[in-house]
């Protein structure tokens, strides 16, 4: 895959059954390697480990998100993700499973185009009104 941002649906499984993931992900691919932006459904979530690594949540206010390694979309990734919405931390086995089928790049953020659309109004604007005032010196 190809450097850049794309969108990749993902699943859940383990745990109580009771937390979920947003879907599809954001996943990033830089010089090979990829990353998938897992939110969970809950800011309880404090710490994950993957593949022996600890990641520490990338937010501090709203649902914990982690950024997350993935060698291989075709292939199941568990992960350990500590919950400290129980009396004490507690470590929980998962499965991500991604869908390759499902990635999609990234398109530009709706943001830039109401931005190019206010800038637009305003360059016309700008042009009718300089019009207006040529015609007036005639």
């Amino acid at each position: 895959m190809n450097n850049g941002s794309y969108t990749v649906g993902v699943s859940l499984s383990g745990g109580t059954g009771r937390a979920s993931v947003k879907s599809p992900a954001e996943l990033t691919v830089s010089d090979g390697s990829m990353t998938a932006r897992i939110e969970w459904s809950s800011p309880n979530y404090d710490l994950m480990i993957v593949g022996g690594e600890r990641l520490l949540p990338v937010n501090t206010e709203g649902d914990s998100v982690f950024l997350v390694p993935v060698e291989d979309l075709s292939v199941p990734l568990d992960v350990q993700a500590e919950t400290v919405a129980m009396s004490e931390p507690h470590l929980i086995g998962y499965t991500l499973a991604f869908d390759p089928s499902s990635v999609r790049a990234a398109g530009p953020s709706p943001l830039l185009w109401i931005g190019v659309g206010v800038l637009l109004v305003a360059v016309g604007a700008g042009m009718f009104a300089l019009g207006k005032r040529a015609g007036k010196k005639s």
